[in-house]
């Protein structure tokens, strides 16, 4: 993609004013490449300049615009997914959002407008050549909803994580059942319950997800 303009859509005066700045700052460096600056105050403007068909960067601040929700937004974003890269340059976002969002689309990157003039510059730079950038900090955010998400779902019993601690230290099905004074039946059982709810189909992954999520000690795993 050889971005022919760059679309600023952020209704605070200064920051758009700042990340013009920026952007000509970057423009500069690369001797004879013509790129438009225009700004967009609501999204029919965007649209407007979208349709023109010029290879566009767009720096948008979601939560200032007037964007029904996030699927509306992602629909926009897939419509000109050949003809533009979008940079979510925001004070903040919701995981749930970011989630939906990066996982949806293909041409939207991530940064936020606390971050260094050094970070903000780097991501405009990824922008301006059609790539995707996406904000540690961003990254963090999903990262940390994800292990959360992931001890909520997992809902194991007492037992369920003790067999489970079991199986991460070799022990097969009927040393389990020995140790524990319990029929082979029913660890069996337990084991399937542990399948069910970790969503997975055999013990290597079982143990491969505990481990990953903190489920156990990775000292204990047998190895």
């Amino acid at each position: 993609m050889n971005i022919e303009r760059i679309i600023i859509a952020d209704n605070q005066p200064l920051t758009a004013l700042s990340v013009e700045t920026l952007c000509k700052r970057i423009i500069s460096f690369k001797p004879g490449r013509e790129v438009e600056i225009v700004y967009a105050t609501n999204k029919y403007e965007l649209g407007v300049y979208l349709k023109q068909g010029k290879d566009a960067a767009v720096i948008l601040d979601y939560t200032l615009f007037n964007f029904d929700n996030q699927e509306n937004f992602t629909m926009m974003c897939d419509l000109y997914q050949k003809s533009s890269s979008w940079l979510l340059l925001s004070d903040e976002l919701t995981p749930e959002f970011l989630r939906y969002v990066l996982y949806q689309t293909t041409n939207v990157s991530v940064a936020y407008k606390d971050a260094s003039i050094d970070i903000l510059s780097e991501s405009l730079r990824f922008v301006l050549r059609g790539e995707r950038y996406v904000a540690q900090h961003a990254m963090n955010i999903l990262l940390i909803q994800e292990t959360e998400d992931s001890h909520e779902k997992t809902d194991l019993t007492q037992t369920e994580l003790e067999v489970l601690k079991a199986m991460t230290q070799g022990k097969a099905t009927k040393e389990i059942a020995y140790d524990r004074g319990s029929s082979v039946h029913t660890i069996n059982s337990h084991r399937k319950s542990i399948f069910r709810k970790l969503n997975v189909n055999c013990a290597h992954d079982a143990i491969k997800y505990a481990l990953r999520a903190g489920l156990v000690d990775q000292a204990e795993f047998y190895i």
